[in-house]
């Protein structure tokens, strides 16, 4: 067994520590640098044997640092924020507009007219691909988890480049037979589908805030996929994106309404990367394309804020 003071890190050796110190298991820890599990185990275990000690107590619950794993941690973070920097100005030099550029969105824009907005800019520039994440989490553009984010947010304080594209508006949304049951009383004896709200509630401060303060907050959703389904599906009045809901074939707004004001739609990518050509040339265009619309995204009729 090599010396500890004989045992030289490599970035590899980190790179795999990291991972599994941070998911807890070796499958998790795998899984999240999209390496194999069997490869991880063994390269975990020669760090280890070199090191002379171990890095992880094995628990029933998962691995768990020990004193020496844990005096580690620091070091290894501080190595992998310095190789996420070079690989940024990297690929911050490239002058040519081609290669893949890496876009996060929430799921929401996946139905909106930012979708076409994507295949105009493909068609336009057929040597730049897109490799498209949709998810409603926060992504860390500065550990190149993208390149690009589209971001539904009323602020951003990222250390990012960022661009308040524009501001939206939402309103309720329901089938047409749905609609005939709205009457100018404040949403009583409707339904409104919650997203993301508690269970054993009837009402919450968002309900009592919309147009209708007197509708039952019934069901709920975690997601905006179903949250439309089921509006569309005739089970109750849904608040949308107005870009959102006016684009659905099966939904219109809901009576006696006047939309309100919404999150803004931001475009955000790490300050290494606005001189990359093909990441300066997508974020000008998707900018240029958004705003153009505008009236799409802040409606007219939408209260101001006061």
């Amino acid at each position: 067994m090599a010396q500890p003071e004989t045992y030289s890190l490599n970035w590899d050796d980190l790179k795999y520590f990291l991972a599994v110190a941070r998911q807890g298991t070796l499958r998790g820890g795998a899984d999240s640098i999209q390496a194999n599990h069997t490869t991880l185990a063994r390269r975990l275990d020669i760090m280890e044997e070199r090191i002379g000690s171990r890095l992880f107590d094995r628990s029933k619950a998962g691995l768990v640092l020990t004193q020496l794993g844990e005096d580690l941690m620091p070091y290894a973070e501080r190595v992998e924020d310095e190789m996420t920097a070079a690989s940024r100005i990297i690929v911050g030099q490239d002058a040519v507009p081609k290669g893949t550029i890496y876009l996060s969105m929430p799921h929401g824009l996946a139905m909106t007219s930012i979708m076409d907005d994507l295949a105009l800019f493909s068609d336009r520039y057929p040597d730049i691909d897109l490799n498209l994440t949709f998810t409603n989490a926060v992504v860390d553009l500065t550990r190149r988890e993208a390149d690009v984010s589209l971001r539904i947010a009323h602020e951003v304080t990222d250390d990012v480049v960022g661009r308040k594209l524009v501001q939206m508006s939402q309103a309720a949304y329901c089938t047409r037979d749905y609609a005939r049951r709205v009457k100018n009383n404040g949403g009583k004896g409707l339904s409104l589908i919650g997203f993301l709200d508690p269970d054993n509630v009837t009402t919450a401060p968002w309900v009592k805030a919309s147009c209708y303060p007197k509708a039952t907050l019934r069901h709920r959703v975690s997601d905006i996929v179903p949250l439309i389904a089921l509006a569309a599906s005739g089970l109750g009045m849904a608040y949308l994106a107005c870009n959102l809901g006016d684009r659905h074939p099966d939904l219109i707004r809901a009576p006696f309404q006047r939309p309100l004001p919404y999150r803004s739609i931001w475009l955000l990518l790490h300050k290494d990367l606005k001189n990359t050509a093909r990441v300066r040339l997508f974020v000008d265009f998707l900018a240029d394309q958004i705003r153009a619309r505008r009236n799409e995204f802040w409606v007219a009729g939408t209260v101001e804020r006061s």
